[in-house]
């Protein structure tokens, strides 16, 4: 996304799916007094879930001489075409990967350089979203993970996690790419036909922009699939625990406001997200014949009826 004068801004995304986020980016900018239409202009960049364009994006709101450009919940990709793109265009990030290993500051107290943003642990709580998934479907013993081997360094550290975990629960796991619609298809055919007794959907922009897709075909092939953030349980998918993006969002417009009344993202050091949540859609646990324990009930945060 971006703000010709004032802020601007590339999403991985698309506006639909940016929609239900983008009040909590306003939010976050009129905490610091910025109202858009008012005393400050976006410029939005949608790469539509193709990273290849993210340098694309970067590169004309650089040319547009933006104030500064905001990168929220986007993958390694968008962060990485935007630092490519800039050395002096302030640069507010919201990232699931390890923001000091990606090389995009020296180090979370102190990032140094002109990017600075929220770490919000997508890769970090993979352990747990397993666990849970278990929890809520506990004779499963063969889980098929979908990953989107597109953004190298988030597929690398979810895979890590992931068959670390799966070790510790006793699972076995069938990892399955996908990059486009018509690969999550087939991921789905080889699931089925492997006979996966649950899905873990790695996180990904461009899974959340597929969300209804998956949900439809999990609900479709009576899979119990664990994704990444509520979304997907909106839409109808079976659960999802994770990092709370509006909340990561607000902090970045938060950040952005900051920055444009003259903070240098070099004093700005890289917040650690620390709101977490679990939904749970009980009308879709029914559907699959799935009990939901009393125990996962009791510490959702949502239960979608």
């Amino acid at each position: 996304m971006g703000a010709r004068g004032a802020r601007a801004a590339v999403g991985a995304g698309s506006l639909d799916t940016w929609a239900l986020y983008l009040a909590a980016f306003r939010k976050g900018l009129n905490e610091t007094g910025f109202v858009e239409g008012q005393n400050v202009a976006i410029e939005y960049r949608w790469a539509e879930g193709q990273y290849d364009r993210m340098a694309q994006l970067a590169a004309d709101l650089v040319r547009r001489r933006v104030a500064v450009i905001a990168v929220p919940g986007s993958p390694s990709p968008g962060v990485l075409a935007a630092k490519a793109a800039t050395s002096t265009i302030p640069i507010v990030f919201g990232i699931g990967d390890d923001p000091v290993k990606l090389e995009l500051v020296a180090s979370i107290g102190r990032p140094q350089g002109n990017a600075t943003g929220i770490h919000f642990f997508t890769a970090d709580v993979v352990a747990k979203r397993l666990a849970l998934l278990h929890d809520l479907v506990p004779s499963a013993t063969r889980v098929a993970a979908l990953i989107n081997p597109t953004d190298a360094p988030r597929a690398e550290a979810v895979l890590s996690d992931l068959q670390a975990a799966a070790r510790s629960i006793g699972v076995q796991l069938q990892i399955l790419n996908a990059s486009t619609s018509r690969e999550i298809d087939a991921a789905f055919a080889a699931l089925v036909r492997e006979r996966a007794d649950a899905l873990f959907v790695g996180p990904d922009a461009f899974f959340n922009n597929r969300r209804v897709q998956l949900a439809n075909m999990a609900a479709h092939h009576s899979i119990p699939t664990a994704f990444a953030v509520r979304e997907y349980v909106d839409a109808g998918g079976l659960m999802s625990y994770g990092t709370s993006l509006a909340d990561m969002l607000r902090q970045v417009g938060v950040y952005c406001g900051r920055i444009l009344k003259g903070a240098k993202p070099a004093d700005l050091p890289v917040l650690q997200s620390t709101k977490f949540e679990l939904v749970i859609n009980v009308q879709t646990a029914r559907m699959l014949g799935l009990s939901v324990p009393p125990s996962l009930l009791s510490i959702a945060d949502e239960a979608i009826e």
